[in-house]
């Protein structure tokens, strides 16, 4: 794209024909920080005084940490400053807290919106230092150039699009929430679970107990990160977007709900992920948590190849239909129960691959029933 071309946007609203124009955040914003504050002042919910929004770091709930009795800002853009999530862009409406891992853009002339912030979203990242912690410092920010509507109103128009589309997402991932919490009702109920071989709900026409086998009967190897010093040979090669001839790398925030996220953080290069095949993941796999929060389960089941992490044990299936199966039983009461006894008491819990071996698995003895409790759990 030369740079005629690239001050014209390929998609605009109907009368808007100027070109954009390059400035620099510095140029744009009254660039400042936000403030220190205890996690216990903050309540999770609007109660009493505590009205006002504030945001941290945190990506979970678009960075919304609780509420507080006073505010900081009123419209403005943050930025996380700090950590994972540095360069991570967000418009906030109305009167709220920030702390002080959050950035703030504040302008007088209505250009902290929507808008300017998701345009500023697209390319923050790639100032983020990786020296040690990972950063995004006010002057850094500041010299950041971004590509602007000259015209506000367009600005605007764009804004309230995106709103629109954020509105719309927020209400389906409702409906979606409740509708998954409908379905783990059903699931608590098509598992065994109190020591019994008999789930209390059923298709029709199968009677008989289930039978019980070790996971790694399942399985072409179970297996984890080990044998090499990570922080000396993968640490060093991760990078924070992928560019071409790289395997996404999965940690144990990469799992949500039973699937794996593969929109990850970091990324590993091919030629480092080719020396370690065993983590590396080419075909259908069970992945557990084993450090720290012991017991999450998710599904790969993808065309891209991808590089796991430490915290997470693999478990590479003989069979997909098998390994839905399995997906469903170990978030059971009867599976996650299995997860507490392996797991070895110390000040870090954790769980070994030969604990993930013996896990007892209950399975209908009926294939047949085995194929529909998992279409049903995987739909």
């Amino acid at each position: 794209m030369n740079a005629k071309q690239a001050k014209y946007p390929q998609l605009r609203f109907k009368d808007f024909t100027d070109p954009w124009e390059q400035r620099k955040v510095g140029e744009l914003y009254k660039v400042t920080r936000g403030q220190v504050l205890a996690t216990s002042k903050t309540t999770p919910e609007k109660v009493g005084k505590n009205q006002y929004p504030v945001y941290s770091s945190q990506t979970k709930n678009d960075g919304l940490m609780g509420y507080y009795s006073d505010y900081l800002f009123d419209t403005a853009i943050t930025w996380t400053t700090d950590g994972a999530n540095a360069g991570t862009v967000n418009f906030r409406p109305g009167k709220f807290y920030s702390t002080n891992v959050n950035g703030v853009l504040l302008s007088a002339d209505g250009l902290a919106n929507k808008a300017m912030a998701e345009n500023l979203n697209r390319s923050a990242w790639k100032w983020v230092s990786h020296v040690g912690n990972p950063k995004l410092m006010n002057n850094v920010m500041s010299e950041i150039s971004v590509m602007i509507p000259v015209n506000l109103s367009e600005q605007e128009k764009i804004s309230k699009f995106l709103m629109m589309i954020d509105n719309t997402i927020t209400l389906h991932q409702r409906k979606l929430a409740k509708l998954k919490e409908l379905k783990q009702g059903y699931l608590q109920k098509m598992f065994p679970k109190n020591g019994s071989k008999f789930p209390q709900l059923r298709f029709a026409g199968f009677a008989d107990a289930w039978k019980e086998r070790k996971l790694e009967s399942f399985t072409l190897l179970i297996t984890k990160q080990t044998g090499f010093d990570y922080s000396a040979t993968i640490k060093p090669a991760l990078v924070n977007k992928s560019e071409g001839n790289v395997y996404p790398f999965i940690q144990n925030k990469n799992f949500s709900g039973f699937k794996i996220n593969m929109n990850t953080d970091f990324y590993i290069p091919i030629e480092v992920a080719n020396k370690f095949p065993r983590i590396t993941l080419d075909q259908p796999s069970l992945l557990v948590t084993i450090s720290g929060n012991i017991g999450n389960v998710g599904l790969y089941n993808s065309d891209e190849k991808a590089f796991v992490g430490g915290a997470v044990g693999i478990c590479k299936l003989n069979n997909l239909i098998e390994g839905e199966f399995i997906l469903y039983e170990l978030e059971s009461d009867f599976g996650q129960r299995q997860f507490k006894r392996s797991t070895k008491s110390s000040s870090h819990a954790n769980i070994t691959v030969e604990m993930i071996k013996n896990i007892d698995i209950l399975i209908p003895k009926n294939e047949l029933e085995q194929k529909k409790l998992a279409h049903f759990s995987n739909n």
